[in-house]
């Protein structure tokens, strides 16, 4: 009876410990799947904001560091539809003659095959209950040039609600011990880039 309880007991302690030693490996595997799917959107996200600065600036000649303003201008904003012809009195084949034929909706343009995407949630970082990304725009001087840039951002503590608390502070520290931005970003204040952080 007694040989048959410790039999019993130890059965148990090695289910419990075979489970605590699955769960060790797991749980970084599950949190890694999850920060991926999230910064799959947030970065879908920035992309949408880049596209849409890039569209701002080439109308404006500069980024705007308000989100009413890009908003505004992704709703009535028009692009103009640009047609490339040869000049005809070119003899080299090298000038061309632009001519304005139209313009189209910049939502049309930048959306339109994502129907019925809201535009004011561009603004906000997914799985953040409303969050918004930080959004800066201004001038650097590049070797005497005065270069526009934006920078569109959110640390991985907006996004990353909600999961394994001490992960989350290891995947922080583990940026800024390598002293990288703690989160995903688009564009920067400090260079002529558009490029995001995990390209």
């Amino acid at each position: 009876m007694v040989k048959n309880i410790v039999q019993i007991s130890l059965l148990i302690v090695i289910i419990l410990l075979v489970y605590f030693i699955y769960e060790s490996v797991m749980k970084p595997v599950r949190f890694n799947k999850s920060v991926d799917q999230r910064s799959k959107e947030v970065i879908q996200n920035l992309i949408d904001i880049r596209t849409a600065q890039l569209s701002y600036k080439s109308i404006h000649g500069k980024y705007t560091a308000s989100f009413d303003t890009l908003i505004a201008f992704l709703k009535t904003g028009e692009i103009p539809v640009v047609k490339i012809i040869p000049d005809p009195t070119d003899t080299t084949f090298t000038k061309t003659i632009r001519d304005t034929i139209g313009y189209i909706p910049v939502k049309d343009s930048l959306f339109r095959t994502r129907p019925g995407y809201n535009l004011e949630n561009i603004k906000y970082v997914p799985q953040s209950d409303k969050k918004k990304f930080e959004l800066n725009a201004g001038v650097v001087d590049k070797g005497g040039v005065q270069v526009n840039v934006f920078e569109a951002s959110t640390l991985y503590n907006n996004f990353l609600i909600g999961l394994d608390k001490q992960l989350v502070t290891n995947l922080i520290a583990s940026r800024e011990q390598i002293e990288k931005f703690p989160g995903l970003k688009v564009g920067s204040m400090t260079e002529a880039s558009t490029d995001g952080n995990w390209e």
